[in-house]
């Protein structure tokens, strides 16, 4: 029984999992506008005719969530509170089959490359001409770019390449006119991502053309800022370096997700890298380009995971001294290579080394950000909370890395989407504290 008027039309777009959602989100919501949709990212009003939930299939907690979502916007259905529920993404794409028999309430399930055939039975068209539009979901002054699709790494543990199928580069014409039109909108850093970064081109100029990439979009008039995420080791393109260390628009950052630090373990993974090599790389990106932050993630509890492994790891973090770091444990995802495998160790024990690694990288960060005291910093600000401004430095990505805050105070005047010099007067493990200069 309806218990309130829904707006026609309107279309509430719910995104969870990573950047890459984000980013598929923007654009299908750029399409339902085109089409004359009222369209909302996670409205905060339940007046939606139509809900769409951009699902993730990574790994258990985000699948959890992800059907949790949809069991809460099917219930919601049921109280006439919403008239059609769709489900889109990642663990639509892999488990359909199993979501129609499981959740039959929604009214459409769809693939990660459905978005085509979703607008159709919303009676709506695919818009060719909006390639390169979006609707922004961040802050306007930044945005996630997305510059390839899918995955050819063999990675044992990873179901991406089940979900997003195999590496597709997009061309580098079509990623400057889509920046052109970010910047025009006041976006000024690009937050590159993909499954993997270095793999950028292979598959189109039959070379790798990051370092191209970078170049040709650091010429976009707006854009002050390119920062790199996700990218893979083995096979690294070193001529990427050069524009990192050279370019004044690439920030010196560069997440490089690594998984392990114990060569058993990383030939286990199917890295096609192992430990030796792996330090060899970054202590040569250190090298080649001083005072870069390096960001990684690392996996504990892989099957077959021995304490002699773990230690290991935990002592490869102590030696490299990252600057920012994450713990996934492991997730046994069916029709992956490691699922072969039993995964042995057990669920306690996988929290536990997750725990002690971030305790370990809680001291690094700590200390790395003691140094900090005193220089001062070029910083973005994204936000206004409470008594103060908070923003980043080129160090710094969005809702995963350090944070500088800004006391407000009456003649202190900032926009959100202002750079600012600040000079750091006070640091804890995860946040700078400074005045603007």
């Amino acid at each position: 029984m309806k218990t309130k008027t829904l707006k026609k039309n309107k279309v509430n777009v719910v995104t969870l999992g990573c950047a890459k959602n984000i980013f598929d989100s923007e654009v299908m919501m750029a399409q339902l506008k085109a089409n004359k949709f009222e369209v909302e990212h996670e409205a905060q009003q339940d007046d939606s005719e139509i809900v769409i939930i951009n699902t993730c299939g990574f790994i258990d907690n985000a699948k959890e969530e992800s059907i949790e979502t949809i069991l809460r916007y099917a219930e919601a259905k049921k109280e006439g509170q919403v008239e059609k529920v769709y489900v889109t993404g990642c663990l639509s794409e892999r488990y359909k089959d199993d979501l129609e028999n499981e959740i039959p309430e929604v009214d459409a399930y769809f693939g990660t490359k459905d978005l085509p055939k979703l607008l159709k039975t919303l009676k709506a068209d695919y818009k060719k001409e909006l390639v390169g539009e979006r609707l922004l979901t961040t802050p306007s002054h930044y945005a996630y770019f997305k510059i390839a699709e899918g995955c050819d790494r063999p990675c044992s543990f990873c179901a991406i390449p089940l979900m997003r199928g195999k590496h597709k580069s997009t061309p580098i014409e079509e990623l400057v006119e889509g920046a052109k039109k970010l910047a025009a909108k006041g976006v000024k850093e690009l937050i590159l991502i993909a499954q993997d970064l270095t793999y950028y081109g292979l598959d189109l100029y039959k070379k790798r053309e990051l370092a191209k990439l970078i170049n040709e979009l650091s010429k976009v008039e707006g854009i002050e800022w390119i920062r790199l995420h996700y990218a893979y080791p083995s096979g690294f393109p070193m001529d990427v370096l050069d524009e990192i260390r050279d370019n004044d628009k690439v920030c010196l950052y560069l997440d490089m997700p690594l998984q392990h630090g114990s060569s058993r373990m990383l030939k286990a993974m199917r890295r096609g890298i192992d430990r030796e090599k792996t330090t060899k790389l970054v202590r040569e990106i250190r090298e080649k380009v001083p005072n870069i932050a390096i960001r990684t993630t690392l996996i504990v509890g892989y099957p077959g995971e021995t304490e002699a492994d773990f230690q290991e790891m935990y002592d490869w973090v102590e030696e490299m001294r990252f600057d920012r770091l994450g713990v996934f444990p492991y997730s046994h995802e069916e029709n992956t290579h490691a699922y072969n495998f039993e995964d042995d160790v057990p669920p306690e024990v996988k929290h536990e080394r997750a725990e002690e690694i971030m305790d370990l990288q809680s001291g690094i960060s700590y200390d790395l950000n003691q140094k900090k005291i005193g220089e001062t910093y070029k910083v973005l600000f994204d936000r206004v909370e409470g008594d103060f401004f908070i923003g980043r430095t080129e160090f710094d990505s969005p809702d995963v890395d350090n944070e500088v805050l800004v006391k407000k105070t009456d003649d202190l005047f900032l926009r959100l989407g202002d750079f600012a010099d600040v000079k750091i007067t006070s640091a804890d493990h995860y946040d700078l504290y400074g005045e603007v200069v």
